[in-house]
């Protein structure tokens, strides 16, 4: 059977460091047991009070997630503060946590080709920035308007809502999942009428006519939870005795 060490191994080499932006912060976060045998696996996107509780519950041995849940610098381990009681709490539990963040969203078969593929673009590229795949870009099977195309975007992630906003035929799409406002002008440059992304900024909406582009926003969470059936499929690659499980750790309701 395969180990906490051995798991981690196995998907650092199938989602390897090098396709990592240099500002994040991903990998084993926190391994009490490296050599203990994993049997079962929670598959999230966030490292949750509420997915450790479930993976402690249901006697899993890891947690991997796509969000790391050390990003900033842990400065004390002290009870009665976050995330410093999310770390105790893996620990005091022997669960180990590990994390894919914009690794992931660059590799093949990650993040942004679950999205790509679930909104159903073809002929799909990599969307690249100083060397680093953060998007991918492709084309409609057929032209359709904004509209249309926002609409296919709710109901193939599962949205509660989808924001959208310009004025055009869709056909040509450019995406970046979950915060991808700052990367919508290399978008367009890359030739994309439309970009899709989970977390715009207001003015790019409000000024969308007047620049001539289209935008759909559809939300961090639904941007990027598909990748999460991808990752518990590669970790059954890695040993088809483990046991896996999404968990759906979206917290921001809409009314």
């Amino acid at each position: 059977m395969m180990t906490v060490r051995q798991l981690y191994a196995f998907l650092e080499a199938r989602i390897p460091r090098t396709l990592s932006c240099s500002w994040d912060n991903d990998g084993l976060a926190v391994c009490a047991s490296p050599d203990k045998p994993v049997r079962r696996v929670l598959v999230t996107l966030d490292v949750t009070a509420d997915a450790i509780a479930y993976a402690e519950q249901g006697g899993f041995d890891v947690v991997l997630s796509h969000h790391p849940l050390l990003f900033s610098p842990l400065r004390s381990l002290c009870a009665g503060s976050d995330p410093a009681d999310r770390v105790l709490s893996l620990l005091r539990a022997d669960i180990s946590a590990m994390s894919f963040h914009t690794r992931l969203d660059a590799v093949d078969g990650g993040v942004n080709d679950c999205l790509a593929a679930a909104i159903g673009l073809c002929d799909v590229d990599k969307l690249c920035e100083d060397g680093i795949a953060i998007g991918r870009i492709g084309q409609l099977p057929e032209p359709m308007p904004l509209s249309v195309f926002a609409l296919q975007v709710k109901n193939a992630l599962g949205c509660p809502t989808v924001s959208y906003a310009g004025d055009g035929i869709v056909s040509r799409v450019a995406l970046v999942s979950g915060s991808g406002a700052e990367e919508a002008a290399l978008a367009f440059n890359a030739g994309a009428d439309t970009y899709l992304s989970g977390e715009l900024k207001y003015h790019q909406l409000c000024d969308a006519p007047e620049t001539g582009h289209c935008y759909v926003c559809a939300g961090h969470f639904h941007t990027e939870f598909p990748v999460c059936r991808i990752l518990a499929d590669w970790v059954r690659d890695a040993d088809p005795s483990i046991e896996t499980e999404l968990f759906a750790s979206d917290r921001i309701g809409t009314v």
